[in-house]
């Protein structure tokens, strides 16, 4: 009997053993999480950093100082350019190692590896973009370049000298949570996380859409609801610049193009992505100091995008936001100049159908002849399930996306993506300079490394001088070349040339004292090249340009203004218009209330007023009926955008596509808009009803800043503030701008704020955890201590940290 009952409890011991070991479901191996000792308790921190004094770490040459100050940002100060890298991989890591790997699992299409056949759709779409492999063409092309090379070897010696350090209770919540542990970092990755952002800012197109619409709707009709241009826009660079130079010249084929339909297409980068940056110079400032301002607008996440730093070395002086996983600095500026960047929208990615051989997809057709293709088979692990294989198709345009076994139709769709992200280059060159910077040269030097993504680069300096380059690796385009599927087999549709990168459009110095991008048309139609992308920003530009021509005297706080301006121009722009088609006769209490109510609206979005809701959710309705055919299309399509549907608005009043679907009458407009002011009403009553918070811009629109696992607990909602998509202040529900920086470049001693939705550390345990969201929201920003003088930092430190070279 003893026997049998020791036998039968160590039976259950083992079973329990295994199964609280075990991940089940969506739910961590409850015995390791749980234990008080090295499970999720672990995680909470009593203060904001705990971190021990002196640290003795393979692979520094020299003792590293590092400052930490009361907002947790470590100022790093290196002997050698190898022992700052190795400190900052090192330190970005303490705080953001689960961030900075798992982001990397998604670009990489690994994601199943850890989250289970939820994700294999993703993986697999990620692996047929091609990111890994251009990842591992633009190592090759780093390693070429002895300087950067070790730079980022140097970064993740130090992220892997951090890993080291690590025990299972030390590990960041997540990884405990989704039961996984992290892997070596490498410079491979760091390329990864280039691709990762050029997959975000690059790789959005519309080729396969408009082909799919003109087939759909014919030419005629496309072009008159997606023109390139619309009347009004103001350009990144002054309107009527002279361009001095010869362009290269491609032929047109001036042929018909081919029509196969796609039912469903790859997911595209969200459109709201955008950004704002603008320079002043000294002539409009108080101080005769030149003043720059950036904010890219992403994705509002925690842990945040980005992470701020101040590097120092005999050879760096420079301070600002990078991505963790990357080194260096991104958006900052040195003790001499400073830059900023937004998304140059170009476009820079097409489609290609390709006719194979046969089945075997050995050869495709190519001016006649057959050429070879190359087969990748893709494996990808998935989390408790068998491991999925995927053969992945490249040619010489690049990897063949859609066929048979991925959104294809059969045999019908072979279609290859040819995107500049598929290149060999060497983009860090360009930051390795930047963060060397001391004057407008050292800006050029560095320009002339980056191909993409594209960006619009904003440079300011201690001296005077403004500047702004569309800077990028441009094809030289013949017109509408690439806004459609192209045929593949023939070379006349190929890509030529690249733009010369002299040729890539930039000002220095304009007259007007001020340059600014927010997203759209880079230059007016006297740029001798063709310029397309489906998806320009037309209304933050404006508002930006419209403010800086008419400011004076400006301050460091009047560009942070500028940046927090909530100044609606849709509404400018269109809602007397919309008020003026209602007819106010038989409008009951109800609707003459919130009518007059806009009557009276002064255009900002500001978080506390009442009649942004009303706009905005009439608005949305209007354009979501207005286009209501679009949503019955059994092809892929989009819509127009905002600023062409209000051109139409008010310039076509019996437009064909006013005619709402389901109704026996002929809308027209007028119509529409009646229709669709008294439906937003009830959705205002209807979200009354539902909240019990009152009726306010922010409460409505409810900006998140959503946790990576989109994990509630770990995630901030309702934050208070204002703005919206196309709005300078453009932060959406769940968009915005994630890192605000201002610089005034003065020659006595560079001076900066800075803000982001977020905290320094990704530990959702950290009392400091998320503590920048309110400072964010309210317009409140950081002032970033800039010095060279560590008894300075120290004195103001909240914790001077050694890291010590072990052998020493």
């Amino acid at each position: 009997m003893k026997v049998f009952k020791f036998v039968f409890f160590t039976i259950i011991t083992i079973v329990l053993v295994v199964v609280l070991n075990s991940k089940n479901g969506n739910i961590p191996p409850l015995g390791k999480f749980l234990n008080p000792m090295s499970g999720f308790w672990a995680n909470s921190e009593y203060t904001a950093i705990k971190a021990p004094e002196q640290l003795a770490l393979d692979g520094l040459e020299e003792p590293v100082k590092i400052y930490w100050d009361k907002d947790l940002i470590p100022h790093i100060f290196a002997e050698s350019d190898h022992d700052l890298y190795f400190a900052e991989g090192y330190t970005i890591a303490f705080h953001r190692l689960w961030q900075m790997e798992f982001q990397l699992y998604k670009t990489a299409g690994r994601l199943s590896e850890i989250l289970g056949p939820l994700t294999l759709s993703l993986d697999q779409q990620q692996r047929r973009k091609g990111l890994a492999y251009s990842a591992s063409w633009m190592l090759e092309e780093v390693k070429k370049d002895k300087a950067i090379y070790e730079m980022l070897q140097a970064y993740s010696d130090g992220v892997n000298a951090y890993i080291a350090t690590l025990d299972y209770k030390d590990l960041p919540i997540e990884y405990k949570l989704l039961d996984y542990e992290p892997e070596p970092f490498s410079p491979y990755k760091i390329c990864l996380l280039l691709k990762e952002m050029s997959d975000q800012l690059s790789s959005g197109e519309a080729d396969l859409e408009n082909t799919n619409m003109v087939r759909l709707l014919g030419k005629d009709t496309f072009n008159f609801l997606f023109p390139d241009r619309d009347p009004g826009i103001d350009p990144i660079i002054t309107a009527g610049t002279k361009f001095d130079f010869e362009p290269l010249r491609v032929a047109n084929p001036n042929d018909s193009l081919p029509l196969t339909k796609v039912k469903q297409v790859i997911s595209k980068p969200d459109p709201k992505n955008g950004s704002n940056n603008f320079a002043v110079t000294g002539s409009k400032t108080a101080s005769g100091h030149v003043l720059l301002a950036n904010e890219p607008d992403l994705g509002l996440n925690l842990p945040s995008i980005w992470y701020a730093a101040h590097l120092h070395s005999p050879s760096v002086n420079v301070m600002g936001a990078v991505f963790p996983g990357s080194p260096g600095i991104t958006i900052g500026f040195t003790d001499s100049i400073a830059f900023g960047f937004t998304n140059a929208k170009r476009d820079v990615a097409d489609w290609f159908y390709i006719q194979f051989r046969n089945d075997d997809r050995d050869e495709y057709l190519y001016d006649g002849k057959w050429l070879k293709t190359q087969k990748v088979i893709e494996e990808i692990t998935v989390r408790g399930e068998d491991t999925k294989y995927d053969t992945v198709i490249y040619t010489h345009f690049g990897p063949v996306t859609y066929d048979r076994n991925f959104k294809g139709n059969g045999e019908q769709v072979n279609f290859a993506f040819r995107w500049t992200a598929h290149d060999t280059s060497n983009d860090f060159r360009l930051f390795y300079h930047f963060n060397r910077g001391k004057n407008y040269n050292d800006y050029l030097e560095g320009l002339k490394h980056y191909s993409g993504p594209p960006q619009n680069i904003v440079y300011g300096d201690v001296h005077g001088n403004i500047a702004m380059w569309v800077q990028g690796k441009f094809p030289v385009k013949y017109p509408e070349q690439g806004k459609f599927l192209m045929d593949g087999r023939y070379s006349k549709y190929d890509w030529g040339p690249f733009i010369p990168q002299q040729q890539n459009i930039h000002e220095l110095n304009p007259a007007r004292n001020f340059v600014s991008s927010a997203n759209q048309h880079p230059a007016d139609a006297t740029y001798p090249y063709y310029v397309y992308d489906y998806n320009y920003e037309h209304y933050r530009n404006r508002r930006i340009n419209d403010r800086l021509k008419i400011m004076q005297n400006i301050k460091p706080e009047d560009m942070m203004k500028l940046q927090n301006d909530n100044y609606n121009y849709l509404a400018y722009e269109n809602l007397t218009f919309m008020l003026d088609s209602l007819d106010t006769g038989k409008m009951v209490a109800r609707t003459r209330e919130v009518y007059q109510l806009l009557r009276k609206w002064d255009y900002f979005n500001d978080p506390e007023k009442v009649a942004p809701v009303y706009f905005e959710e009439w608005w949305d309705q209007f354009y979501a009926l207005l286009w209501d055919e679009f949503d019955t299309m059994s092809v892929a399509a989009y819509k127009p955008h905002n600023y062409h549907t209000s051109v139409l608005m008010k310039n076509n009043p019996d437009l064909a596509f006013a005619d709402v679907l389901g109704t026996s009458r002929k809308e027209t407009i007028k119509d529409v808009l009646s229709i669709t002011f008294v439906s937003s009403l009830d959705s205002v009553e209807s979200w009354k009803g539902n909240h019990s918070v009152d009726l306010t811009w922010a409460n409505f629109k409810n900006t998140t800043i959503q946790h990576l696992m989109r994990l509630e607990p770990f995630s901030v909602t309702d934050v208070q503030i204002g703005g919206n998509h196309g709005i300078v202040n453009a932060a959406s529900r769940r968009h915005g701008p994630s890192w605000r920086m201002v610089v005034e470049l003065d020659k006595a001693g560079v001076k900066a704020w800075g803000v982001y939705p977020g905290s320094q550390t990704g530990n959702p345990g950290n009392p400091t955890y998320a503590d920048m969201v309110t400072p964010w929201a309210t317009g409140k920003y950081l002032s970033l201590q800039f010095t060279s003088q560590q008894a300075d930092l120290a004195a103001n430190a909240t914790l001077v940290q050694t890291l010590n070279p072990s052998n020493k």
